[in-house]
């Protein structure tokens, strides 16, 4: 039997008991077990990894560990760049896209009010919201910590929070986007990018009082559904300027 000395860092401690967060513990082990292996049998997603040090040095999934191994471990840095270091996996995610699944609709919806691609269907089972994972390069994001185990995905983040609000916000931090925010640019329904559409197009399906106070209408080019900046709208721009005072962000725009 081997013993190795594991440090997590940073959120993923989410993932481990009280006993072992933000400290160095030991772990015992036999046989032949690849770090990546290792590292979920304590209960963290590898999809929530992007750095691993073995005694130091940069290793990737398949480091096969050694007793008195000191092995630390850190989350996926979206928000800034570490390329210098060997990553275990070949680059990060650049352009954020989502996926999420079938129990986070509404966090689908605000991502999409927000401008962010986010891809959501209430029937995708775990295989296929895993394939459609990795196939498409998008972040899962789940509250089911066995889907993001799966071996296909490559990067997926686990939402702590339980509330909608809380989740945007969560996720909004997580990943830094809140300067990339595009709000009143995607379809709700469809996730499509909205285009610019005049007046005289859309007359038919906007109502009377709209056409009098607005002049800018966006139309969605798969589903045909008009967006106007209305009372829906106003309260968006709250909830950025939430999000902005949140994460420290200017108000300014």
């Amino acid at each position: 039997m081997g013993i190795v000395t594991f440090r997590f860092y940073a959120e993923l401690n989410d993932f481990l008991p009280q006993a072992r967060r933000q400290k160095s513990f030991h772990h015992a082990f036999q046989g032949k077990v690849a770090v990546k292996d290792m590292i979920e049998s304590l209960g963290v997603p590898h999809t929530e990894v992007d750095l691993i040090l073995a005694n130091g040095c940069s290793v990737d999934f398949s480091y096969p560990v050694q007793p008195g191994d000191a092995i630390s471990v850190f989350p996926v840095f979206e928000a800034f760049d570490i390329s210098p270091l060997l990553r275990v996996r070949a680059r990060p995610l650049r352009v954020i896209r989502f996926v999420l699944d079938v129990h986070l609709g509404r966090l689908a919806a605000l991502l999409r009010l927000l401008g962010f691609d986010s891809l959501y269907r209430n029937d995708l089972s775990d295989g296929e919201l895993a394939q459609l994972s990795r196939e498409q390069s998008r972040v899962l994001l789940t509250r089911d910590r066995g889907l993001l185990k799966r071996s296909e995905v490559t990067h997926g983040y686990c939402v702590r929070s339980t509330t909608p609000r809380s989740q945007v916000a969560e996720v909004v931090r997580r990943f830094d986007l809140i300067a990339a925010a595009q709000p009143f640019s995607r379809c709700l329904k469809c996730n499509d990018e909205l285009e610019d559409a005049c007046l005289e197009r859309v007359r038919d399906e906007v109502p009377p009082g709209v056409q009098v106070l607005r002049q800018e209408f966006k139309r969605c080019p798969r589903c045909g559904r008009v967006f106007w900046k209305g009372t829906h709208y106003r309260r968006l721009e709250s909830l950025i300027a939430d999000l902005r005072r949140e994460s420290g962000a200017s108000t300014q725009t």
